[in-house]
C-alpha cells in the first residue's frame, strides 16, 4: 500500500465517521482505526519494504524461531536452566549470521580475552 493511499483511506474513514451520526462504541472504534493508521503510516509503507527487500509479515521471524530455538531446546528429554539457554542461544545465532561470527571473534581478539583452542 502506498503512502497516499493509506492517507486517503485514513481521511474516508474519518469522513464516514463524521458524515453519520454512530453509537458511541462505534464512533470510538473509528476513530481508534483512524488514529492507528495515521501513527503507524510510515510502518505500513509496503511498496517502500518491497522495493529494500525488507520481509512483510510474520513467516520469516517464526521461521527464525523454529530453526534458532525450537530446534536446539525442545528436544526430547533436554532441561535447560535460563542461564544455560541464554548462553546457547547466543552462541547458535552467531553461528546462523557468518558476519556476526567473525565479529565475535575480532572483538575477543582485539580486547586481549584469552582464546584457547
Amino acid at each position: 500500500m502506498t503512502q497516499g493511499k493509506l492517507l486517503n483511506g485514513c481521511e474516508q474513514m474519518l469522513k464516514l465517521s463524521q458524515s453519520q451520526k454512530h453509537p458511541k462504541a462505534i464512533q470510538d472504534n473509528l476513530n481508534a482505526a483512524v488514529t492507528y493508521f495515521h501513527n503507524h503510516r510510515l510502518q505500513m509503507n509496503y511498496a517502500f519494504h518491497r522495493n529494500n527487500n525488507y520481509p512483510i509479515g510474520s513467516g520469516v521471524t517464526e521461521a527464525a524461531c523454529k530453526t534458532v530455538i525450537k530446534q536446539r531446546l525442545c528436544c526430547s528429554g533436554m532441561r535447560w536452566k535460563e542461564t544455560g539457554a541464554a548462553v546457547v542461544l547466543s552462541l547458535r545465532t552467531l553461528v546462523f549470521t557468518a558476519t556476526r561470527w567473525s565479529q565475535f571473534w575480532n572483538k575477543l581478539n582485539q580486547y586481549g580475552f584469552p582464546i584457547s583452542l
